[in-house]
């Protein structure tokens, strides 16, 4: 989506956030419904499936393969192809700016009998695939990316993949759906040895759709040839969107927001014990079951913020959520401190890099680390510089400055914000809805 490079948001300052708010389908969770519908025997009705770019392009590459994909109404149906029944392509199958879309694939396309090329857009060109290339070819997978091991990625199909157990060097959610996946192919045991908890989406799902998983400790495994069996799936409101609004009434003093119907899977949720160790209230309301993800109403409150140590423990859990998480930091009391976040430096950008100079454009001062910042928070009386953002086509940091309008004394303009169509398709108009003073604009 580079191509809109110039798409950019002008947030006014002030305003006072409010409201009840749905924020848009799980991203990861609709990604994960998508493949494995298109690889279970039946159809699956998918309910709240997220429409965005990233997960508008899974559903493509799974069209071109063979799959039939209808609407009805609200409601994704699926007409699954089968463990067996996927057809090649001709010419690459392009992922945009998914990471998640190509990481997973990789895995589940390796044990094709088809050959298959990955290709994205410029920025998930850049991204770093070796960490799932490793694990598939110790399965015996025939995969290789360009130099540096990166994409486009070149499967090629028909070898016979063998169960492993395998320790990823960090915790990631992506590799282990990639192995666990593959493992579907595999002959005998699969398992992926969890360095530290990580977002366990693709685990629920595979249950939802009829998979046996076993567990043995730190691992989690599946025996290879079992079949999915489509069916009903619901996805809960992204925890990961709805955060932005959460930092919008954490800025605030006296702010409230209620955030309707959220994941808040206990392997993802680290944002909402960070926000609320430096002050901001977060009540869980309604607490349910949906689709076999926990599920819950979210209200927050602003009020005086401190700044804080953040436990490495939650890095993990709340990987994606930090450039909202270092836009409250500027506005508490104190410095707040990340370490142990060197995989922020290989998201859809280099999330500890361009978040520190936007921070920095905006009159905070930041410490940059390898792993982490160090952001010296202005306390009650803080408001940000106007200033101009590059977001660097990165959805969540353009998502995040907008939020910082909220605390400032002019106007911020951020740039490159075509991206954000792939996490939060509609978000300029919830977040007016919201009472933010946002306008976009082209050139």
């Amino acid at each position: 989506m580079k191509h809109a490079a110039r798409h950019s948001f002008l947030v006014r300052p002030g305003g006072r956030p409010r409201g009840e708010l749905r924020v848009p389908g799980d991203k990861s969770i609709s990604h994960r419904a998508a493949m494995l519908a298109a690889i279970a025997d039946g159809e699956t009705r998918v309910h709240g499936f997220l429409e965005g770019a990233d997960c508008l392009a899974t559903l493509r590459v799974f069209e071109a393969m063979g799959v039939t994909v209808t609407r009805q109404g609200g409601v994704l149906c699926i007409a699954g192809a089968g463990r067996d029944g996927l057809r090649p392509v001709a010419g690459a199958l392009d992922l945009g700016n998914s990471g998640t879309s190509m990481r997973l694939l990789a895995g589940l396309l390796a044990g094709q009998a088809f050959d298959s090329v990955l290709t994205g857009d410029a920025s998930l060109r850049k991204r770093p695939m070796g960490r799932v290339i490793e694990p598939l070819r110790q399965m015996g997978a025939d995969i290789a990316g360009e130099a540096g091991d990166l994409a486009p990625l070149r499967i090629r199909g028909g070898r016979s993949l063998r169960g492993i157990r395998y320790r990823p060097p960090v915790a990631s959610a992506q590799v282990k759906s990639c192995v666990l996946l593959a493992g579907l192919y595999a002959d005998g045991d699969t398992a992926v040895v969890e360095p530290a908890v990580s977002r366990d989406h693709t685990e629920r799902m595979l249950s939802a759709f009829g998979v046996e998983l076993f567990r043995d400790g730190d691992a989690v495994g599946l025996r290879g040839g079992q079949r999915l069996t489509g069916g009903e799936l619901r996805v809960p409101a992204d925890l990961s969107s709805a955060t932005f609004f959460m930092l919008a009434a954490a800025i605030v003093p006296g702010a409230e927001v209620r955030l309707t119907g959220v994941g808040v899977n206990p392997t993802r949720d680290g944002v909402i014990a960070i926000l609320r160790a430096m002050g901001v209230g977060i009540a869980l309301e309604n607490e349910r079951t949906e689709g076999g993800e926990p599920v819950a109403d979210l209200r927050v409150t602003g009020g005086a913020l401190r700044g804080i140590e953040i436990d490495p423990a939650l890095v993990p859990l709340a990987i994606d959520e930090f450039p909202a998480v270092f836009v409250a930091a500027a506005c508490a009391e104190g410095d707040t401190v990340l370490r142990g976040a060197a995989e922020l430096r290989v998201k859809e950008s280099d999330r500890i890099a361009v978040m520190a100079d936007g921070l920095a454009a905006l009159g905070v001062p930041v410490e940059v680390y390898p792993d982490g910042l160090r952001i010296r928070g202005g306390g009650a009386d803080f408001a940000f510089d106007g200033g101009e953002i590059d977001s660097h086509g990165d959805h969540r940091i353009a998502m995040a400055f907008a939020m910082a309008g909220f605390r400032a004394r002019d106007t911020i303009a951020i740039r490159d914000c075509a991206n954000v169509a792939t996490s939060f398709p509609g978000f300029v108009a919830m977040a007016r809805e919201a009472g933010l003073s946002i306008e976009e604009a082209n050139g």
